[in-house]
């Protein structure tokens, strides 16, 4: 088995009029199977003029036609990993998010701004996983309905790496894909990470 870096094309939308009111950008990352554009519309009643709200699309793209059924007219989805090669992923979507970002700033005119990374199902994994990885002082970090830590990103990689960051994670009571224990076990985890965490499990699955 043998890994080459190459270079790949990624869309991102945004959200918000990148003027000088901004002061604070979201990083919102989609969850499995869906696509940026549509999830951005979830983020209408933040853009109130101060916020510019990014969704990076992840870049494996997929029919969602169920099988057997005609691609024609099928909707697409994206996901951003796998299990396969996944730390190699990991690394790889850290460093697209790293150049959307410093894109983002740069259309600001700005070299910092408030972050706040959102991940929604799998994307949840990834974001955590970017915030952990960074020394960077975030104004939030919100993981929902999934994703979290996983198994191979523990407190030993990254000590100290969030520094009081506000974290939040909520999930569905009645999520079967995340149980309790996995939301209570990364609380813990981003604990230890130095973020200040919060952890709500809400009833029903909106």
């Amino acid at each position: 088995e043998h890994s080459l870096a190459v270079p790949r094309t990624a869309r991102y939308y945004t959200l918000g009029d990148p003027g000088p009111a901004v002061r604070e950008v979201w990083l919102a990352c989609h969850g499995y199977g869906q696509l940026a554009q549509y999830f951005l519309r979830h983020f209408r009643p933040l853009d109130d003029g101060t916020r510019l709200i990014v969704a990076p699309e992840a870049l494996s793209r997929f029919y969602l036609a169920p099988p057997g059924e005609s691609h024609a007219a099928a909707r697409v989805g994206a996901t951003w990993m796998t299990l396969e090669d996944r730390l190699h992923e990991i690394q790889d979507y850290v460093g697209y998010l790293d150049a959307v970002y410093a894109q983002v700033l740069g259309a600001l005119g700005r070299t910092r701004v408030g972050l706040v990374v959102l991940g929604f199902s799998q994307g949840a994994c990834l974001t955590l996983e970017f915030a952990a990885r960074n020394a960077r002082r975030y104004g939030g970090l919100v993981g929902l309905s999934g994703g979290l830590i996983g198994p191979d990103g523990t407190p030993r990689d990254y000590p100290g790496a969030l520094d009081g960051t506000p974290v939040f994670l909520g999930c569905s009571d009645l999520d079967p894909h995340i149980p309790a224990q996995r939301v209570e076990h990364s609380a813990q985890v981003l604990g230890r990470l130095g973020g200040d965490v919060t952890a709500r499990l809400y009833p029903g699955m909106g």
